[in-house]
């Protein structure tokens, strides 16, 4: 919008701009946002810029009517999300309390975060046992399991 004044009179004009183009998807078909970046089995619960684009202001998941996530991607994002909420890589994310809230009392919060199951009703590890015959312990989600791959080697998600 451009404003010219000749005396008494003012011209207002609209004008149009040339914005050069952002970057282009290389799959622009794809429906699904994920498939239309080729982000599928790229990213984990660390990557907070890609993850809070698809959550609410209070730490929720959008619906997939909104994001146009395709169902795979959705439950993989969503274990993501849960993930990083417990290893505190969210803490802006976090519902409002009413004002003059006092919690009961305070539980002791266990640093599990890459477990599947919640935190409230993970029990504490105790070491019982020699060390070649302990039970191995599942790390992360079944379903990241081909997320990202840091090596050559499987991803082994039993420690």
């Amino acid at each position: 919008v451009v404003e010219k004044k000749d005396g008494k009179t003012t011209t207002i004009e609209g004008q149009i701009i040339e914005i050069p183009a952002g970057p282009q998807p290389p799959n622009p078909t794809a429906k699904c946002p994920i498939y239309r970046w080729n982000l599928q089995h790229k990213y984990n619960y660390t990557d907070v810029l890609l993850l809070s684009q698809f959550i609410t202001s209070d730490g929720g998941m959008l619906p997939r009517r909104i994001t146009g996530l395709c169902l795979e991607e959705h439950r993989k994002i969503a274990i993501c999300v849960q993930m990083a909420h417990r290893a505190g890589l969210l803490p802006d994310h976090k519902p409002k309390l009413p004002e003059g809230h006092v919690p009961k009392r305070p539980k002791p919060q266990l640093n599990r975060y890459l477990t599947r199951w919640s935190i409230d009703s993970v029990k504490p590890i105790y070491k019982r046992g020699l060390k070649w015959c302990k039970k191995r312990m599942d790390v992360g989600h079944p379903a990241l399991r081909n997320n990202v791959r840091y090596g050559v080697k499987p991803l082994y998600i039993k420690h």
